[in-house]
């Protein structure tokens, strides 16, 4: 099924209790206000990311858009599912940064980790997800996430905050308020709010107490407005955004690759949310999800975009609405697309103060780390087991103190990429020469017995209810309420 929808009953709301299923719809009207809501769900985050990788919002929203569209093909609408922003990327592309790399060198890093996503997708496909539990077990996947997470701490602390010190400090109380005080899809948008808070908090210094002196993006201290919308009046309302060609090095690639790991887990999770809430079946069509996720991150990177995920935003979405037709999200998607096409938005969105971002990204990396953390709850990971103590803690203190292995003068690995690769090298190490005993207790963890992994169940199940979907992925940026 790919556009044959059949007409859900006369079109109109289901009655309680009952859902539109993925190949139904209602009536067109009514699927372009589900379509609008899903829209809002993905937003922030789709352009957030895009802004602290310092690549083009606008490319991202359009290409998320075609992703989306990509995605839905691939699994012949079985899925539905919105692409955005992956934040699993932000670490890589940020150790990019730090070595010189410019927006082609990330984008070059990201489509090669999508190439290889898709490879995965393809073995998963063809040899079940038994594989991938075997080589990333919930303690392993745990501790790659939560790397990934407090290794971006030195960017939010030294990049970010010192541009506005208190428009950080009041935008990051405005998220935790908000994200505590509303209830449902109030809390979701947190960090949408929080952006939007921000930008006008600044927008009214710049009126009320004028420039500001601190350090800029680079480091060197200016005497400047907070908010600079020179480039908005500049900006055509209509137009293509502006495209990146990518750059490769196996450097910078190695740098990205892990990401490729939370990518997998959080999918896995994601289609196991998606089959529960439709009650069907969807293990057999996982490969063919992280496959087209992978190719759409292929698509989007290649023409300077931002890599995508599919959303838990999304899924809470339908989680509140009952309503999984895929034709909400092709609306979505071609709602995205027209966004991407206006220039001037983009610009309104590249003005965000750095400030602002100082206040949100310590919010949104220390939840990526703990996500990781939360993989190790829910799957009762037991660290007194030196198979999961001992390897884990040196990949972890290496990620993220960015401790680096030099082999030759062009070649090194360090900070993500290093501690990725001690952390499931080490751990597969410690389990091959432990004694029986400790690798006996390997299988009283969830998640570990039944080979569940990451792909099945470290993201702990997924439960779909009243108060909207519990995904656990490095995209949520707002916890249902």
């Amino acid at each position: 099924m790919a556009f044959g929808w059949k007409l859900y009953g006369d079109g109109k709301t289901p009655p309680l209790g009952e859902a539109v299923a993925p190949d139904e719809r209602l009536s067109w009207p009514l699927t372009v206000g589900i379509g609008a809501q899903h829209v809002v769900a993905m937003f922030g985050a789709t352009f957030v990311f895009p802004l602290i990788m310092g690549l083009d919002a606008n490319l991202a929203i359009m290409m998320s858009g075609i992703a989306t569209i990509i995605f839905l093909l691939i699994v012949q609408g079985k899925v539905p599912s919105y692409l955005g922003t992956s934040a699993s990327f932000v670490g890589g592309v940020a150790a990019v940064r730090a070595q010189g790399g410019d927006s082609g060198d990330v984008v070059g890093a990201i489509l090669v980790s999508g190439i290889v996503l898709a490879l995965v997708g393809l073995l998963i496909q063809r040899a079940g997800t038994v594989v991938v539990n075997k080589v990333l077990p919930p303690a392993v996947t745990g501790a790659v996430v939560l790397l990934i997470g407090f290794n971006l701490a030195p960017v939010a602390a030294a990049t970010y905050w010192p541009q506005d010190q208190w428009a950080a400090l009041a935008t990051m109380t405005f998220v935790i308020v908000v994200s505590l005080a509303l209830r449902g899809f109030w809390a979701r948008i947190s960090i949408l709010l929080g952006l939007v808070f921000g930008y006008l908090l600044s927008l009214l210094l710049d009126a009320t107490a004028g420039q500001i002196t601190s350090p800029d993006g680079t480091g060197a201290v200016v005497t400047r407005d907070r908010v600079n919308l020179d480039a908005v009046g500049q900006a055509d309302w209509f137009g293509l955004p502006d495209l990146t060609a990518p750059s490769f090095s196996v450097n910078f690639s190695l740098l990205v690759l892990p990401a490729v790991i939370a990518l997998v887990a959080e999918n896995a999770g994601h289609v196991k949310a998606v089959g529960e809430m439709t009650k069907r079946n969807l293990d057999p069509v996982l490969g063919r999800a992280v496959f087209a996720d992978g190719v759409g991150t292929v698509v989007a990177s290649s023409v300077g975009g931002s890599p995508t995920t599919t959303y838990a935003e999304n899924i809470g979405v339908m989680a509140a609405t009952r309503v999984y037709s895929t034709a909400a999200y092709y609306v979505a998607a071609l709602v995205a697309i027209l966004l991407g096409l206006v220039p001037k938005f983009g610009a309104i969105v590249n003005a965000t103060p750095g400030g602002v971002l100082g206040g949100i990204t310590v919010v949104l990396y220390g939840m990526i780390g703990l996500l990781g953390a939360k993989i190790w709850k829910e799957n009762r990971v037991d660290f007194a087991n030196p198979i999961n103590l001992v390897p884990l803690a040196a990949g972890i203190i290496i990620g993220i103190g960015n401790v680096n292995l030099t082999f030759t003068d062009n070649f090194s690995l360090g900070g993500i990429a290093l501690g990725t690769i001690v952390a499931v090298a080490g751990w597969h190490l410690a389990r091959a020469l432990a004694p029986a005993e400790m690798k006996a207790a390997l299988y009283d963890e969830g998640g570990f017995a039944g080979g569940t992994g990451p792909a099945l169940g470290a993201t702990g199940g997924h439960r779909a209810g009243a108060g909207g979907a519990d995904p656990s992925d490095v995209d949520r940026a707002n916890p249902p309420r």
